[in-house]
């Protein structure tokens, strides 16, 4: 048999090299290549079994795929309405931020409708997830703890307790015995992946799946990890602080991008069903510079504060910070109010932040930061009760969103009156009852809406 060949793989795209160098010569990456084996190839003929032939798509027939409630609703809802049998989930955020804890929670309610739950645990002991769910409050002979690293134990345990569920907690600490590579590397979680995916699919079996993430916020290991399983959450917030958001970057069984909102306490973590009235604190009009937009997540909608702060600086160079928002975006939008408007800050120092530890990526919270940065930059706060909503272009007009009608629905539920919107969104909400709709078409006229 041949000798395994070793090679250099890229993390980011996959790609080869059969020496390490510091720049991949495949997507240009620095820093992105990890030792690895080469699969051995053998020689000679060989000859493949057909498994299939091409079938016509409408002689295809669909079968539902069987979902079942894990008893906690924002994990139901993010997750596309349940956890699906033979799915593999990957779920990642930071240390500290509520993984290991979400998925005991989930296994305790799943273990109340019957299921057995294997939770392998390859960081903590035994002894540390009993104290876990003691705090919790969890006690179930259905949960089977399995405290082990090594991928072929783990497969012979799981093909001997046959469970409903497994939870592996993390990919990162597993490896195979079979690859000489370290926990954590590209090849090493690779493998262990692929193993994990077979065990889902061949036994259908639920798999859930705990990453860690790097300093810039993106699961550990190689992209392939993301491209294998079928639903990708990550939890997003401060660990700090008292709010988490699970977000689904990619499901294939249900909505990409939908959210749910938790808090943590001391016993664990707690649904939020009302996020709007966590992430604002009255009407405004009290202080300058804040505004109030409504955004879109998923099949949510709910409103959120955007906090600004503008101050004189005598330095060359005024910083400017945004969180929670996208940092470039911030620069265009001021440029376009000292090109289109006259509102001059070049001497200025700019925050922008989202308040609650929210993240909008979306360009129809512009209006919205616009309004909070003119809010400081005059020391006048808004009227009260006014909500702001609407994309920015390059010539300083309001660009029309998507969804108005839910944006409004949700603002006014909670007590706004006044709606700044692009005025080309005008005619489909025009039969919304209960709140002012002001058409803005220009950033100029942003100008007249302060108190």
């Amino acid at each position: 048999m041949p000798k395994p060949r070793r090679i250099y793989r890229c993390s980011a795209c996959g790609g080869t090299s059969p020496q390490w160098m510091g720049k991949c010569p495949v997507c240009g990456e620095w820093n992105t290549l990890a030792e690895d084996i080469a699969p051995v190839r053998k020689s000679g003929p060989r000859e493949r079994a057909r498994a299939s032939e091409p079938t016509p798509l409408s002689s295809i027939t669909s079968s539902p795929f069987m979902r079942r409630k894990c008893g906690i609703e924002e994990l139901d809802r993010v997750l596309g309405g349940g956890v699906v049998e033979g799915s593999l989930v990957l779920i990642g955020g930071d240390p500290g931020i509520g993984k290991s804890t979400i998925m005991l929670q989930m296994a305790s309610n799943l273990a109340l409708t019957g299921m057995t739950i294997l939770y392998v645990s390859g960081e903590e002991s035994a002894v540390q997830l009993r104290m876990r769910s003691e705090r919790l409050g969890i006690h179930s002979e259905r949960i089977l703890v399995y405290s082990e690293v090594v991928l072929e134990e783990i497969r012979e345990e799981i093909a001997a307790s046959k469970p409903d569920v497994v939870i592996l907690d993390s990919i990162q600490s597993v490896y195979s015995s079979q690859i000489e590579a370290p926990p954590g590397s590209v090849s090493q979680i690779r493998e262990c992946a692929g193993a994990l995916m077979e065990i889902s699919k061949g036994l259908n079996t639920v798999v859930f799946v705990v990453g860690h993430v790097t300093k810039e916020g993106w699961i550990a290991g190689p992209k392939m990890l993301e491209h294998m399983v079928d639903t990708v959450l990550y939890f997003e917030g401060d660990s700090s602080g008292a709010y988490r958001i699970l977000r689904a970057v990619k499901n294939r069984f249900g909505t990409s991008g939908e959210i749910g909102v938790f808090e943590m306490k001391g016993n664990g973590l707690q649904e939020v069903h009302d996020p709007s009235s966590i992430f604002i604190h009255g009407l405004g009009g009290e202080i300058s510079g804040s505004a109030v937009m409504a955004t879109i997540e998923g099949s949510r909608a709910f409103v959120v504060e955007v906090q600004a702060l503008v101050s004189k600086t005598s330095y060359s160079m005024p910083r400017r910070i945004s969180i929670g928002s996208d940092q470039s975006r911030l620069s265009v939008l001021l440029a376009v109010l000292e090109k289109r408007s006259g509102v001059f800050l070049s001497n200025s120092d700019i925050v922008v932040n989202i308040a609650g530890g929210m993240k909008v990526s979306e360009p129809a919270v512009d209006l919205a930061v616009v309004m909070a940065v003119l809010s400081s930059a005059m020391d006048k706060p808004l009227r009260k009760g006014t909500v702001c909503i609407g994309e920015i272009g390059l010539g300083g007009e309001l660009r029309p969103v998507n969804h108005m009608e839910s944006r409004l629905r949700e603002a006014l539920r909670m007590g706004f009156t006044t709606a700044l919107i692009p005025a080309a969104n005008l005619e489909s909400v025009s039969t919304l009852r209960g709140m002012k709709l002001i058409p803005v078409s220009h950033v100029r006229e942003a100008l007249d809406h302060f108190s």
